[in-house]
């Protein structure tokens, strides 16, 4: 159970403090059963009402400091997704988004760029679905980094690629 003051990870929403744990009352809403109240930090005006005992709603502490520091280290041994049919790569994105995992995320900001590159130097334009599934992997991942490594969102990047290339290692976007 997590308490008041928690930074967590729930599902899409991204990194959320736990406001409060409560019952509600709103009419057609059990009023015996609890609920994290969950203010995502990157949107601003938000609320999230998750009840404590469900199993819909994935939820999940932060990464911790050195957590987030390993991640990292380990990015260009991440290996790419594995898309095998173009018309399953929206779902597989998705499936990578649901997981609630930094280092699904990983992958797919790793397999995007790479397909990015490709079509870029054929001369063609980014999918949009590529595009959007780059962006969200991108909100999440260095929303939830900036929160372990206590820097603003904005510098995640920057820290990542300056942590690769103080230990000497390629990789090609993250």
């Amino acid at each position: 159970m997590f308490a008041v003051g928690d930074y967590v990870i729930c599902s899409n929403k991204g990194v959320c403090v736990v406001e409060d744990i409560t019952t509600l009352n709103i009419s057609g809403v059990d009023k015996e059963r609890e609920y994290y109240i969950l203010k995502p930090l990157y949107m601003s005006g938000s609320t999230v009402y998750v009840p404590v005992d469900s199993s819909k709603e994935t939820m999940r502490y932060v990464l911790g400091c050195q957590e987030a520091k390993e991640l990292i280290a380990a990015i260009p041994e991440v290996p790419l997704l594995v898309i095998t049919n173009e018309k399953f790569l929206e779902q597989t994105y998705r499936d990578c988004i649901k997981a609630n995992d930094c280092l699904e995320l990983v992958k797919m900001i790793k397999t995007i760029y790479q397909r990015k590159q490709k079509r870029i130097q054929a001369g063609r334009k980014v999918t949009a679905v590529d595009a959007k599934y780059f962006h969200m992997a991108e909100e999440n991942l260095y929303g939830e980094l900036a929160v372990a490594l206590g820097l603003n969102r904005k510098e995640v990047e920057d820290y990542i690629a300056k942590v690769i290339d103080e230990k000497g290692l390629m990789v090609e976007k993250l």
